[in-house]
């Protein structure tokens, strides 16, 4: 294995790993530029995924709007079925051959996968070789997303100084919600600009293709950092794990209350996530009657509402602990999450302010993620250990939320189905939350 020792370190032998001297400004400012550009990318993914919707599914699914709908929505399920696969793949490498290396082939492949999606045939020009074309490659997003969320995250939280990881960690979630909105706000507005029928021939497709640059400027960014500090130690002590298969066995032996614990506050965050961002589009449209483009005004006003108050919630977590942050946001959402959906469903207005309340009370958990899932593991599992629990329960109860939402409703027939899966996924992060320590402002050598 190679040794970082030669390389000049980014703290003094005076100053500890952590310390807010520890990383140069400009250092620290490239390696959250990095870590958010990758989030954004595939949340970018996400957003022009969910707000193309409609021209996806008709131009490469046969059928009728509805079923071409559910169809599209299964697909997008389907990315999140093999994140695990990604997890256990990229957590292993990332432990043992250092977080940058991973990051930089994730972006690529996600990039990738997504400008793919723009350029597949339509149904009527090669059949059913569209919608399986669109599989593999929601899957191979799905794959590489399994090791760069993890990664992302944990490059973020090992190079913030210790007193400022919620802060810094935040702008992780600030990509999440800019790539979304960006990915959006595209769609949105050649919409708007080309009309309908143009999007439908064609014009959908760009949106995909804007991902490219995105990846490489990502790669570039992330293959001119370092690693991270506190990796580079424990490597150049030779304290990284031997092999996947040891590191695996020591998660599941020694490390089985943090990924029961993190795996539980998933549901809770992914539940929330992919119900707000993901699936509200086609719930607005389909479900409350607003029309395409009050349905995607709509969210997207809530989340540039959401990003002005990202990096003042993980500020906040710095100061008063990440676990209060939580319980404001569960037991918020628990008890507001009907009557918000209640006034959604009153018009335009009340849909704004229902969305941007429940942004509100979202925020906490969202703006906290990389500072607290990171801090769950010693440095020798981190990736694995994050990438692992995250993507499994991220897989079974994130990214099938909006078709399972849409199924609930067509088989009760009740529109406030979505709020009470976002009530019973608060619940089980609430059990998470209750065996997780608090780590705010404790240094992640000391994390065992």
């Amino acid at each position: 294995m190679t040794s970082h020792t030669d390389n000049p370190p980014l703290f003094g032998a005076d100053v500890p790993i952590g310390h807010p001297e520890a990383v140069p400004a400009p250092v620290l400012r490239r390696a959250i530029a990095a870590s958010a550009l990758g989030n954004a990318t595939e949340w970018f993914d996400y957003g022009i995924y969910a707000y193309g919707l409609t021209y996806i599914s008709a131009a490469l699914f046969p059928g009728q709007t509805e079923n071409a709908t559910l169809f599209a929505l299964a697909t997008f399920a389907i990315s999140f079925l093999v994140r695990p696969l990604g997890g256990l793949f990229w957590g292993p490498l990332g432990d043992r051959y250092g977080r940058k290396t991973v990051l930089a082939l994730t972006i690529l492949m996600m990039s990738g996968a997504t400008v793919g999606v723009g350029l597949i045939p339509s149904y009527e020009t090669i059949g059913f070789w569209a919608p399986l074309l669109l599989v593999v490659l929601r899957m191979v997003q799905g794959f590489s997303t399994g090791g760069e969320y993890g990664g992302a995250a944990t490059f973020m939280a090992e190079y913030a100084p210790d007193d400022k990881r919620g802060f810094c960690g935040s702008f992780l979630e600030f990509g999440t919600l800019a790539g979304f909105s960006f990915g959006a706000l595209l769609m949105l507005g050649f919409s708007l600009l080309l009309g309908d029928q143009t999007m439908y021939d064609w014009a959908w497709r760009v949106p995909f293709l804007v991902a490219g640059p995105m990846g490489l400027v990502g790669m570039y960014l992330r293959s001119k950092m370092e690693d991270t500090p506190v990796f580079r130690e424990i490597e150049a002590h030779h304290e990284t794990e031997p092999a996947a298969s040891t590191e695996l066995r020591h998660l599941i032996t020694r490390y089985r209350r943090p990924l029961l614990a993190m795996g539980g506050m998933v549901v809770a965050l992914n539940v929330v996530n992919y119900t707000l961002l993901s699936y509200m589009p086609t719930y607005l449209q389909r479900r409350l009657g607003l029309s395409t483009d009050a349905a995607l005004v709509v969210p997207i006003v809530g989340m540039l509402f959401m990003m002005v108050l990202v990096p003042f919630a993980g500020a906040l977590s710095d100061r008063i602990g990440r676990k209060p942050m939580w319980w404001f946001s569960l037991i918020g959402l628990f008890v507001g999450a009907v009557p918000l959906y209640l006034l959604m469903g009153s018009g335009i207005s009340g849909a704004i302010v229902g969305f941007a309340v429940l942004g509100l009370l979202y925020v906490p958990q969202l703006a906290t993620i990389s500072a607290t899932f990171p801090a769950m593991f010693p440095t020798h599992v981190r990736f694995a250990g994050f990438a692992i629990s995250y993507n499994v329960s991220t897989s079974l109860f994130g990214g099938t939320a909006p078709a399972f939402n849409s199924w609930l409703i067509d088989a009760t027939g009740n529109l406030l189905m979505p709020a009470y899966t976002m009530m019973a996924a608060c619940l089980v992060g609430a059990v998470g939350l209750r065996y997780t320590r608090e780590t705010a402002g404790k240094s992640l050598r000391d994390i065992e």
